[in-house]
């Protein structure tokens, strides 16, 4: 789906024009320095700018600014300017996301391609209602919020965005003076970290301000469109929550972090409701149904406000008493306001009493020690455990008959294993099963993992026949998933375990992640490891009469699965089950593709249409042919080797250390979890997570993970004669398509004059032109494939956005890396000034903020 001229000039437009006007009306406010602040940024990004153009360094480029536009001598001095520089620039950015918000109604067709008007208009033209309503009795997207530490803004900060935006849709030119008086007074900077409930806290708003509402709004839309929708059996929308029982290397979230997460929930809910049903009063002032909005009021308030209150609240009460409403509207009030009625049904269908499903994950390899303590301290697994056999282990697991307390443990994280275990027994009580009914296992590479899980479960106290819980394996390397399929098999043959699937529907839910994947493999074999996965799960999953549903672990940029996610789900043949869509969202990319309703609601409407048309509405066939698999692995596997040569060169991971900001991302204090697995001081890639991998990189304007490879592989392939093949698979496959989009948005983020100076270093020139080389060699023929002059010609509006947003932080990026250039020398004894060392550090790590929330996708 490519972007439009008419939506290209309302950008400009909306957002160009408007972000000089408001940006000058910034420039002048009253505030301490910031008037003669705003002169001298717009002067050092010329600076930039031609210093650039003239091959100068980061160094060159700020210290000939210092030389020609201040009078400042002292390092103190000049330090002190680059910090207000910073917090400039980076209300700059705020500035800019604001005005992109605002006008996202401007420049996107909200009733065109994508959406469910067009959806609708499909399904008449060719007469798919009843084949089409029936894929609606079991077809859903789940969206999983999780707070991976990729949003740098503050809450309060999020908050003047979505006012600014507001305001510049009202046009009230007095507010946004105002809020921007408010912007340049609010720290972006948050001086300790936050704590998995405070992470759990900043999602709840988006649950309760954009997703509950954008949800009423769709399914409103699709029950007009076809009234045998029946959301009460099949939600057609869900919400997954990570924060409070994601615990993969997070020895901050704990049990009871876990309830107090899923109470958040439940109240966050009931609080929806309350509002819904006091805003309903005023206008069903009916005979009859005042008295019942009355009832439901009152019980709905006393849950939230009187301390200590014992509620009978249920969702199939509130349902009830909906329902009941809506009977005396139709028959004795002639349907007056029965759309807000619906409405209203239409969430409490949807989010009951949990609002969201808490997810618990845990990594495998903890399981595996929590298992070898319960061999060698009770009799709940035989003495010999850890010598046993895989299938043995497996037959052990699943013939547990006694429960573990927690206190044989001296380690908290195993403690806590054991102790989740009880605590999701709890919140299925409270918030229904739907509260907390999935553990997903990070770093699984066999049937054994699995049923490690499963095991855990019957040690906890529960009963076999009453395990209402879906265990979730996460295959995430390159090796994992191309095993995937057969550890699969291994379990559906288990006989206890496929009894357990046929209590849960015969639906066994897979999660596949694509951070780790690109990690470890690049971006080509990473992409199409999963995809083969995908189709390998599918075929052993069928074969055993199991419905394979998979949850895609998806961040922000490119190479960590984001960019045009829905046409991934678009392009997906029928050989890939697509009964649901699921997929994370994770930190940034809740702020930027889901921060107001529209877009949320926007964004939404696309992942349906992309689920619900692929393979019932689709004129062209996606499957992928078996010629056309056999060039995409060849390409893979070339790009693969040509990536795993720079990963395993002896100086690449020093030189990401060497020469990004990574040392500092866990000085951002951005989330609760720590930047890295292990305790060691040393850099290791294993260790290393693949968020700050991938933002180190971004921040860098290098981008490797989102298209190293894929240059050298096409060369290859053109070589061995075979490019008419590719240009056939390019414009017929939009899984590769899309593959090659996101790639190009990958390299239009890249801007290698930032660290030209490096190409001349004696120990780590070697990586930096092997890197500009594969750039370049990529660049090349991905234009060549397009026919496109330049990148990402096919989303114009895309491509300004990207532009104008790199320039505003060009300076940004100067900043930082003189700083990082600074504390080297400082580090290797060149400059003796050891005081100001943590005041470049401080710099360096404060540049990350501007820079990846210009982005908007990049961590």
């Amino acid at each position: 789906m490519t972007q439009n001229a008419s939506g290209l000039q309302q950008f400009k437009n909306q957002v160009g024009i408007k972000f000089q006007l408001y940006n000058s009306l910034f420039g002048s406010l009253p505030f301490h320095r910031i008037e003669k602040t705003g002169v001298l940024v717009s002067l050092l990004l010329v600076n930039c700018e031609e210093g650039y153009q003239k091959n100068q360094s980061p160094v060159t480029i700020i210290e000939e600014f210092f030389a020609k536009q201040t009078t400042y001598v002292k390092e103190e001095e000049k330090a002190d300017l680059l910090f207000r520089f910073v917090q400039y620039i980076e209300r700059q950015v705020v500035l800019f996301d604001a005005l992109e918000d605002a006008a996202f109604g401007k420049f996107h067709d909200l009733g065109g391609k994508g959406t469910m008007k067009h959806l609708g208009m499909l399904v008449d033209q060719q007469q798919a209602q009843p084949a089409f309503e029936e894929k609606l009795k079991d077809f859903n997207i789940q969206l999983v919020l999780t707070a991976h530490p990729t949003q740098f803004y503050r809450d309060a900060v999020l908050g003047i965005i979505n006012d600014i935006s507001k305001s510049v849709t009202d046009n009230n030119e007095t507010e946004i003076y105002t809020y921007l008086q408010q912007l340049g007074r609010t720290p972006f900077f948050q001086k300790e970290k936050p704590t998995p409930y405070d992470e759990a806290l900043s999602l709840l708003w988006y649950l309760e301000n954009i997703f509950y509402p954008a949800t009423g709004n769709i399914i409103s839309r699709l029950k007009n469109s076809f009234p045998n929708t029946a959301c009460e059996t099949n939600p057609i929308i869900k919400m997954g929550f990570w924060p409070g029982g994601d615990r993969d290397g997070n020895p901050f979230v704990t049990a009871s972090t876990t309830l107090q997460v899923a109470e958040a929930l439940r109240i966050g809910i009931i609080r929806c409701y309350y509002r819904d049903a006091r805003s309903l009063k005023r206008r069903l002032t009916f005979k009859g149904v005042e008295s019942l909005l009355a009832v439901l009021e009152k019980k709905l308030y006393d849950h939230l406000f009187i301390p200590g209150f014992k509620s009978t609240l249920t969702k199939e009460g509130i349902l009830a008493t909906l329902h009941e409403v809506r009977h005396q509207i139709i028959y004795q009030h002639n349907n007056l306001f029965i759309e807000l009625i619906n409405n209203f049904i239409n969430k409490v269908e949807v989010f009951g009493l949990h609002f969201a499903s808490l997810d618990i994950r845990q990594d495998s390899s903890v399981h595996v020690k929590v298992m070898e303590t319960i061999a060698q301290k009770t009799t709940v697994l035989p003495s010999n455990y850890l010598r046993l056999s895989a299938a043995e282990k497996m037959d052990a697991l699943a013939s547990v008959t006694e429960t573990v307390d927690e206190t044989i443990f001296s380690d908290d994280v195993h403690k806590d294993t054991i102790l989740v275990i009880n605590a999701i027994k709890d919140i299925q009580k409270s918030n229904g099963e739907a509260g907390c009914n999935r553990y997903i296992i990070s770093q699984c590479n066999s049937a054994v993992n699995v049923m490690e899980v499963f095991g855990l479960f019957l040690m906890g106290g529960w009963e076999k026949e009453n395990l209402h819980i879906d265990i979730v394996p996460l295959f995430e390397t390159v090796d994992d998933l191309q095993h995937a399929g057969a550890v699969m098999k291994t379990l559906y043959e288990h006989p206890v375990y496929s009894n357990h699937l046929k209590r849960r529907g015969n639906k066994q839910t897979i999660m596949v992640g694509f951070s780790d994947g690109t990690k470890d493999g690049g971006y080509l074999m990473a992409n199409w490891s999963i995809y083969q996965a995908k189709e390998a799960l599918t075929a052993v999953s069928n074969e055993f009469g199991i419905d394979v549903l998979f949850f895609d672990g998806r961040g922000g940029p490119p190479a960590r699965g984001g960019g045009k996610t829905h046409q991934f789900y678009a392009s997906m043949g029928n050989n890939i089950a697509n009964k649901e869509i699921q997929l994370t969202i994770q930190g940034q990319t809740v702020s930027s593709n889901f921060g107001t309703i529209e877009k949320a609601q926007f964004n939404m409407e696309q992942l349906l249409h992309a689920g619900l048309s692929n393979g019932l509405l689709t004129s062209a066939d996606m499957n992928i042919l078996p010629h056309e698999a056999e060039l995409i692995t060849n390409l893979a596997e070339k790009s693969f080797r040509a990536y795993i040569g720079i990963k395993e060169h002896p100086n690449f991971a020093d030189y990401l250390s060497h020469a990004s900001a990574l040392k500092f991302y866990a000085q951002t204090n951005i989330g609760s979890r720590p930047a890295k697995r292990g305790a060691s001081s040393k850099l290791s890639l294993k260790d290393l997570r693949a968020i700050p991998f991938v933002g180190a990189w971004s921040q860098l304007k290098q981008n490797v993970t989102g298209y190293y490879g894929v240059g050298t592989a096409f060369q290859q392939i053109e070589a061995e004669g075979r490019w008419n093949e590719l240009a056939h698979l390019y414009q017929h496959s939009l899984f590769f398509k899309t593959l090659m989009d996101n790639c190009e948005m990958a390299m239009n983020k890249c801007f290698f004059p930032l660290t030209a100076f490096l190409k001349e270093h004696p120990q780590y020139g070697e990586i930096w032109n092997m890197v500009y080389t594969e750039f370049e060699l990529t660049k090349k023929y991905v234009l060549k494939l397009s026919g496109h002059t330049t990148l990402m010609q096919d989303y114009p509006t895309d491509q300004l956005s990207i532009q104008m947003r790199e320039r505003i932080v060009l300076p940004l990026l100067t900043i930082q890396q003189y700083a990082i250039t600074k504390v080297r020398k400082l580090e290797e004894g060149l400059v003796t000034n050891a005081p100001i060392k943590s005041t470049y550090e401080k710099l360096a790590m404060r540049c990350s903020f501007g820079i990846i929330n210009a982005g908007r996708n990049s961590a």
